[in-house]
């Protein structure tokens, strides 16, 4: 039975985050809604309440229901979480004379307290409440000050339950891990065997318990996600996988036929579908970028279909879905706000009644990674930056045409490779260039000039959710503009973007 750590979300920013530290610490968790989680049975080893935007004042504050949790397993309660056991047990909660976010310095710490060990007095927190903890329960003692919060931490006598007021989980909690270890190893009895090794074993006896001799159909993109997913249904049932890889005529150049023949290597049982002029013809017209995103996504489908219908008795339809995209499907305050459409296949014909399978559904985008290496991923495809589903389709700014595809296509090529050849490419998050919709005057051999421009776009980051813009070297970016400007035709001028995540997003559209 695999031992579990629930988070129960209370909608904080953070709570993925903390999954993401439990997970490196080779644990299995979970996170569920605070008002939806399932049954405390003995694989649950402890619960973690997250923080929240919401304050334990407030009238519809979220209010979960801990009775089978408190004083059973082990608990730990983080901003919200630990203002609300406080509250709720009858404690005193008031606003903040100041709003505490930031950095701060723990002043005190009591070290013989299980759950602090090791850490170090006057050690950096993070700090993100505007209520402050004015008085505890009478059977709960104070662990952990600031200069300017008495509770930052307290624990309840007699049983394993403890709230911090600050974050851990955040890079600027500098012994943030130590304390997490200590709750989730030493306190929950953890053992730490949640490796990528046991993720492969334990999911493809899960799939060929769950798939049988059936025939499973998937729509490789190239990615790491759908290609982690192909490997371990290979592993599983071998030639039962069908693989479709369709060109959409928006991937980068060469990549189609390059990433065809990587997927045979690995031997793959994978079709290739040439579907580039019926992806542009549908994109004839069209300039903004949601109905862009809508008809490459279309189009994908209707392709997909057909070529899957040419398979015999096909049951199952496997998804390289991730992690955070369960969660946001089950997030405590619904799907958020669309900022952009995403770009996995949406809905399904109803005419393809298939069984879905998602092998990646609880892994986190860097644990895929991993994943892939221990199954032996093409390195070339495992360490691929992140690519967008509808592709160069969303980096040609204003309707698409095959002039620019080819044009951003050589531009890109100049901008990867380079960076490839100067030894950046694993230093950067991911990569894009960006054709314009504006022209530009400028001067080749005497003559005047009024071409393209295109934008470099380089990026760090972990999971895509917060980015700044890499500081390329200048000399890299004066090779790079000059090899661009000369070698791509219709291209006179390239511009860097040195925008962060937020405000800005990493794609243009």
């Amino acid at each position: 039975m695999q031992e579990t750590i629930l988070i129960l979300d209370f909608g904080s920013q953070y709570t993925q985050l903390i999954a993401r530290r439990v997970r490196e610490l080779n644990v299995y968790c979970e996170i569920h809604p605070f008002n939806h989680f399932p049954e405390i049975t003995s694989s649950v080893k402890g619960v973690i309440l997250s923080g929240s935007p919401f304050s334990v004042r407030d009238e519809n504050s979220p209010v979960p229901d801990l009775t089978a949790i408190k004083g059973k397993v082990p608990l730990l309660g983080v901003c919200y979480g630990a203002q609300f056991l406080s509250q709720c047990n009858g404690g005193e909660v008031i606003p903040s004379n100041t709003r505490e976010y930031g950095r701060a310095s723990l002043e005190f710490i009591h070290s013989e307290n299980e759950l602090l060990q090791g850490m170090t007095p006057g050690c950096t927190v993070w700090m993100s409440h505007g209520d402050t903890i004015r008085k505890v329960p009478s059977d709960f003692e104070i662990i952990a000050s600031t200069r300017d919060v008495e509770v930052a931490g307290f624990s309840i006598r007699d049983e394993k339950t403890y709230g911090i007021q600050f974050h851990p989980e955040v890079y600027h909690s500098t012994e943030g891990m130590i304390l997490l270890k200590n709750f989730i190893v030493d306190i929950c009895g953890c053992s730490q065997s949640w490796t990528p090794d046991l993720f492969v074993e334990s999911t493809v006896a899960w799939i060929r318990q769950k798939v049988g001799d059936d025939k499973v159909v998937l729509g490789l993109s190239g990615g790491v996600d759908s290609s982690v997913a192909a490997l371990l249904l290979h592993k599983a049932i071998g030639p039962q996988l069908h693989c479709i890889f369709v060109d959409n005529g928006l991937l980068r150049k060469n990549e189609f036929s390059d990433v065809l023949d990587s997927y045979l290597h690995m031997g793959l049982n994978v079709t290739g579908v040439d579907a580039r002029s019926l992806f542009l013809d549908h994109l004839k017209g069209i300039s903004d970028p949601e109905l862009k995103r809508k008809s490459i996504g279309k189009t994908f489908i209707d392709v997909f279909d057909t070529e899957s219908h040419r398979i015999e008795d096909v049951k199952w339809l496997a998804q390289g879905t991730i992690y955070p995209d369960v969660i946001e499907s089950v997030s405590v305050k619904g799907p958020s706000a669309t900022i952009k459409s995403h770009h996995n296949v949406g809905g399904l014909p109803a005419t393809m009644k298939l069984k879905v399978i998602e092998p990646l559904k609880s892994l986190f985008k860097d644990e895929v990674r991993r994943v892939g290496k221990a199954l032996g991923l093409d390195p070339s495809i495992l360490n691929r930056h992140p690519f967008p589903g509808p592709g160069l389709g969303i980096r040609i700014l204003g309707e698409v045409t095959d002039d620019k595809v080819k044009t951003l296509q050589d531009a890109d090529h100049v901008f990867i490779n380079g960076l490839k050849q100067y030894g950046l490419y694993d230093q950067v998050w991911q990569a894009a260039t960006i054709l314009l919709p504006v022209h530009s005057v400028g001067v080749m051999g005497d003559e005047r000039t009024y071409e393209n421009v295109v934008a470099l776009r380089a990026v760090g980051s972990t999971d895509g959710m917060t980015a700044d813009w890499s500081h390329l070297p200048y000399e890299f970016l004066a090779h790079v503009s000059s090899e661009i400007i000369n070698k791509v035709k219709g291209v006179n001028r390239v511009v860097y973007d040195i925008s962060s995540k937020p405000p800005a997003t990493i794609e243009w559209e």
